[in-house]
């Protein structure tokens, strides 16, 4: 497998958000604590040195139960014990429970926190640094997960089932695997052997990554939840993490950039099975969004000492929750994800809790044998395939044309003559000035026909090296997008069981370019 890598501004595929926050613009700099590199983790370790031996047992003991009699690898057994010592450090992505992990860069955010603690472990051998992989369990949205793209396929799980996705039986998962070709017993295993969606996803998950160490971690637990009481106390009477994103928010928008998140007075959800709904301030109390469900201050108050897991933190307070039960010292994500953490230092700083390093995932494509042997005969360069489809067969063949395709500088020469033309018109009678200007405009326009029609011919004369092209486009941008967000790792792993290897050995996680990755 041979590697390239694109610079992200090269594939025409990310906001000017996060393009800033890559090249560190200055303005964007007081909304994070430091940009991530190997050298800045050595101040980001000093930072996080403080992280209490108390939260660190109740870590080890909570994931201890979670594991429970699932086979672990001693390396995961190892750094989940490590995770009580002082000198012991985490490297966390997170995502939505997607069935067969969804899109490809679910992969790829698990492989950038393994190498990046890999990496982290050569410049600071003193320290241990564990890979984590945070469960978005309590997400209660089911569309998102609900389905994934398999060989140009899209498969689907329907259930009635409601709330947060986490807590989803698996007895439905039956018709769908026997549905979905080639070898899944992995996942047949998972979805059959264990009781919940977020069990499933344990299983599978450990079994893809528990040899490299990497470490699960379902939040949705009640022990965890009361280590975070104080905030969630704050954010139902004071409402401080509003004021604060909303400052945030403003100052950036101020700057021009299109922000991610709102922030609510409340910013908590009440969870129960089959119901995750938002919680609101009423006069002399709360009441939980479309429910009969209603509690006085007395009674939430009550809730928080006794039942602190019923509330689960949306995107404004999800991030703060990991960064208090974490000894984190960065996040990986995507690029949405990241310039949304860039609304929240202000609530970090309110609650006197380090800011993580914010790293973007590895993003990549990568073309399989075929698909590079096609594309070796195009004479494309690869930062060309990320450019829209006809003005790719456009630029194709008006540089591989013998002929001039272009009408430019006669449009040149013909908006210059009728200039001189307008103006000797409008000499003689300055009623004719409209006329000549519409006369003119058709010309030109007449010019831009033929234009159009030279290059639609040619395009006819190269047509099979076009469908060569067009092949390779649609092979690597599915429906239109990127491959990694579109089709399953499955895609690659039925075919090549050593693909994750092969991603860990090519993904640098300190290299924030776009890789591209094709087998030879």
């Amino acid at each position: 497998m041979t590697t390239r890598k694109i610079d992200f501004s090269d594939t025409h595929s990310f906001s000017p958000f996060f393009l800033d926050y890559i090249q560190q613009k200055d303005s964007l700099k007081k909304f994070y604590h430091r940009f991530p590199s190997v050298a800045s983790f050595g101040d980001q370790l000093k930072d996080k040195a403080n992280f209490s031996s108390e939260r660190r047992q109740l870590l080890v003991q909570e994931l201890t139960k979670q594991y429970g009699t699932l086979p672990i690898t001693d390396k995961a057994k190892q750094n989940i014990a490590a995770l009580g010592n002082p000198k012991t450090f985490t490297v966390t992505t997170g995502h939505q429970l997607n069935i067969f992990t969804g899109p490809l860069y679910f992969i790829y955010k698990i492989v950038t926190v393994i190498n990046a603690c890999k990496k982290l472990k050569e410049a600071y051998p003193e320290y241990d640094f564990v890979p984590v992989y945070w469960m978005a369990s309590e997400d209660h949205d089911y569309e998102e997960i609900k389905y994934f793209r398999l060989y140009g396929k899209k498969y689907v799980w329907e259930t009635e089932q409601q709330g947060a996705v986490g807590r989803f039986h698996t007895k439905d998962f039956k018709n769908l695997l026997n549905e979905i070709p080639g070898e899944i017993s992995l996942f047949k295993e998972a979805y059959t052997k264990n009781k919940t969606l977020s069990q499933a996803a344990l299983h599978y998950v450990n079994e893809l990554f528990g040899q490299e160490g990497l470490i699960v971690l379902d939040a949705d637990n009640r022990e965890l939840k009361k280590s975070f009481s104080s905030v969630i106390r704050n954010d139902l009477f004071d409402h401080t993490a509003k004021v604060k994103v909303n400052e945030a928010t403003q100052t950036l928008q101020a700057l021009g950039y299109h922000t991610q998140v709102n922030a609510r007075e409340i910013n908590f959800f009440y969870l129960a099975d089959g119901l995750r709904s938002r919680i609101e301030k009423i006069s002399g109390g709360f009441q939980v969004v479309d429910s009969s469900l209603k509690f006085s201050d007395a009674e939430v108050e009550k809730m928080l000492f006794e039942e602190p897991e019923k509330f689960s933190p949306n995107v404004v307070l999800r991030p703060l929750y990991q960064e208090m039960i974490l000894p984190n010292l960065g996040y990986v994500g995507g690029p949405a994800e990241l310039v949304y953490w860039l609304q929240l230092k202000g609530v970090f700083d309110f609650f006197e809790t380090p800011f993580p390093m914010l790293m973007p995932r590895n993003f990549a494509l990568v073309m399989d044998a075929p698909t590079q042997k096609k594309f070796s005969k195009t004479g494309l360069d690869i930062k060309d395939l990320f450019q829209e489809k006809n003005f790719l067969f456009n630029q194709w063949v008006a540089n591989n044309s013998q002929h001039g395709l272009s009408l430019g500088k006669q449009m040149q020469v013909l908006q210059t003559l009728l200039t001189e033309v307008q103006t000797q018109a409008t000499q003689i009678d300055s009623t004719l000035t409209k006329l000549v200007a519409a006369e003119n405009q058709r010309a030109l326009n007449g010019l831009e026909r033929i234009e159009k029609k030279m290059l639609k011919a040619e395009k006819r004369k190269h047509e099979e090296k076009l469908k060569q092209i067009e092949a390779v486009k649609d092979a690597l941008f599915p429906n239109g997008s990127l491959q990694e967000r579109t089709d399953n790792f499955l895609n690659f792993y039925q075919s090549d069981p050593s693909f994750i290897r092969k991603l860990l050995d090519n993904f640098d996680p300190f290299d924030f370019r776009f890789h591209v990755l094709a087998y030879d």
